[in-house]
């Protein structure tokens, strides 16, 4: 599944450039040298706290998955995958929740005082921040992290997302401009498309059909006075 989080972070780059670019454009440095330097710094702090997301949804996905209904978890998280796609840029909405306003407020405050600190670690900090910002194509490879089922499997998925959003974003930061409009529009249409297909997979990943490579089969063990579905690999 790791090659579906770097396409759905590369796809989700076009989307996520209108609230991260302003961000991205704004990280910079006294010499080119640094300027690059500290755009890297950025996105690799940005993947980082994907990375760890990943590892608490993981964790609770490895949770549910000990209570006996590994299948259910990735059948379900599947389906919630296919819904996200189609309706991925409400997800954005969550900014607007007044219950949700002071933890968007305290992150805006937090980037604007790393892109004026101007540390050695303010940019790499900033990534970090910017990590947390809503975003509906975040929730949706959080969803497919949290089907995995593992901690550690969780921080891959969602560290190969953030490694796929940084080419466009990277494009963005050293040209300075926007890729044109009619071109993200083109983009976008194929996001939902993509996410159908993730969520596909995650169905026939928990139907346990015993196809190699697509639907492992899933067997169940006794462990003590619980049953434990361990997914087969071939």
């Amino acid at each position: 599944m790791l090659w579906t989080a770097l396409v759905l972070g590369f796809l989700g780059s076009f989307h996520c450039v209108g609230m991260c670019g302003p961000i991205a454009l704004a990280v910079g440095g006294s010499s080119s040298k640094k300027f690059l330097f500290n755009k890297i710094l950025y996105n690799l702090g940005r993947s980082l706290t994907y990375a760890i997301l990943g590892l608490v949804v993981g964790g609770l996905g490895f949770s549910l998955a000990l209570a006996g209904v590994q299948q259910g978890i990735s059948v379900s998280m599947g389906i919630l995958v296919v819904l996200l796609s189609l309706s991925y840029k409400k997800a954005d909405q969550f900014l607007a929740i007044p219950a949700l306003s002071g933890v968007v407020r305290w992150i805006k405050s937090r980037l604007s005082f790393f892109l004026k600190s101007g540390s050695k670690t303010a940019f790499f900090s900033t990534g970090l921040i910017n990590g947390l910002l809503p975003c509906g194509m975040v929730y949706m490879a959080l969803v497919v992290a949290m089907g995995m089922q593992s901690p550690i499997q969780g921080a891959w998925y969602m560290l190969f997302f953030g490694l796929g959003t940084i080419p466009m974003l990277m494009a963005l930061m050293v040209s300075g401009s926007l890729l044109p409009a009619i071109r993200r529009q083109q983009i976008h249409k194929v996001i939902p498309y993509f996410g159908i297909v993730v969520g596909i997979l995650m169905v026939f990943r928990g139907l346990g059909l015993g196809i190699p490579g697509l639907s492992p089969e899933v067997a169940t063990f006794d462990y003590g006075n619980q049953q434990v579905e361990i997914t087969m690999c071939h």
